[in-house]
């Protein structure tokens, strides 16, 4: 184990504990989903189209996707610790921003600084890679990650309760207090794990090709986007076959929808108990590969005829435990080829994610039709998840050749 990894909590000369981690990749999911119960009272209250509400996700998403490509190499070379307490002294601005935004205009524009939250997620990741071997950090980062599945599958609900009590600004003053409360947890506990780079940042990013010329970076990332890329699908078009398939009212849907967030608490305690033990590249293999069967055996039992609400939701549980065991170890496994470039890896690790997974959720809500039912689906799944399957197991030949 790196001497890095033993730290005193709420000791800031030392590295950080895991809880403060677990925190700060929730914070950003916490931030991306509590408020979504509240669109259309925030419509009302601006006096605008619920689509134009809408589009703090998509705004949120985008500012999302460009920070994680540009704070990794900040942080490589500021390090971690001043990059993540100014990302979430920015957080806590934009936050006020939006509750006390007179227009919907000016609520979009704090809506995108918000996103500058993403630098905890990125750079928790980073920090675990610091910390620890790579064996030791998949299942670092399976706990951490295992987290943040929580947070989606709560956030929600919460934000309803807090509507329907005190109304839409509720939602984003919890966001407040809670981002103050981890700006104060994460000042006191996390150390520097980052030795800061002497190297320019201009010289910081032109170490991208360092990665981008990797196959074996290529090979993780790709496996974490596409196996991640059969859960991004089902979000963009799951909700057309519960409400237009199968009929299910919304409360019906937000029951049967968590599946694959059950799943993926499940792969996450998984990584987090047995990567150090199993390795890498094996626990990556082993999540595609349930994660790809498990969207067969539903689209198999849909061609016999047996399809139902209950066998597409169910078989969805196994999406969840393949991205559970995968994404912490494929994660691991990108951000060890350099270890010196664990931030930089981190952030373009998730931006190939969020990005991917933007565009196939944004195509399997266009395939659907009633006439073509859950098939479509069904096979982009297959599909992503066939790929992620390709993509680790070239990782695995591409080492065994190394060794050679």
């Amino acid at each position: 184990m790196n001497s890095h990894s033993r730290g005193t909590f709420l000791d800031r000369s030392t590295p950080p504990h895991i809880l403060t981690l677990i925190l700060l990749a929730g914070v950003s999911a916490l931030c991306m989903n509590i408020f979504l119960p509240s669109l259309p009272s925030m419509a009302e209250y601006y006096g605008t189209d619920y689509a134009v509400m809408q589009l703090s996700i998509a705004v949120y998403l985008a500012v999302n996707g460009v920070l994680q490509i540009v704070v990794g190499p900040i942080s490589d070379k500021l390090g971690r610790r001043p990059v993540i307490l100014w990302g979430l002294a920015i957080f806590l601005l934009a936050t006020l921003g939006c509750i006390f935004a007179p227009n919907a205009a000016i609520f979009l524009a704090f809506r995108m600084l918000q996103a500058a939250v993403v630098v905890a997620m990125v750079l928790s990741r980073a920090v675990v890679r610091d910390m620890v071997s790579t064996e030791e950090a998949a299942s670092m980062i399976g706990y951490v990650t295992m987290g943040m599945t929580v947070v989606p599958m709560l956030g929600p609900a919460l934000g309803g309760v807090l509507d329907a009590a005190f109304g839409w600004q509720a939602s984003f003053w919890m966001l407040f207090a809670i981002g103050l409360a981890i700006f104060w947890l994460t000042f006191r506990d996390l150390g520097e794990t980052k030795t800061a780079s002497g190297l320019s940042l201009g010289a910081q990013v032109r170490q991208y090709p360092e990665l981008l010329t990797s196959p074996r970076f290529w090979g993780y990332s790709l496996a974490n986007g596409f196996t991640s890329g059969a859960f991004f699908a089902y979000l963009g078009g799951a909700p057309f076959v519960a409400t237009e398939l199968f009929g299910m009212s919304s409360s019906q849907m937000g029951i049967y929808f968590g599946a694959p967030a059950v799943g993926y608490f499940i792969g996450n305690f998984l990584a987090g108990r047995y990567s150090a033990r199993i390795g890498i590249n094996p626990m990556v293999l082993a999540g595609c590969l349930i994660c790809g069967l498990g969207v067969a055996a539903s689209l198999t039992t849909f061609y016999l005829g047996h399809g139902s609400a209950e066998v597409f939701f169910g078989f969805m549980t196994f999406v969840g435990i393949g991205n559970g065991l995968a994404i912490p170890n494929a994660t691991a496994g990108a951000l060890s080829v350099r270890p010196q470039l664990a931030g930089t890896a981190s952030g373009l690790t998730g931006a190939i994610m969020i990005g991917g997974g933007a565009a196939l959720s944004a195509l399997a809500g266009t395939l659907l039709t009633p006439e073509t039912g859950a098939f479509p689906l069904l096979w982009l799944m297959v599909a992503t998840a066939t790929l992620s399957v390709v993509a680790i197991v070239l990782v695995i030949l591409r080492e065994k050749h190394l060794r050679l």
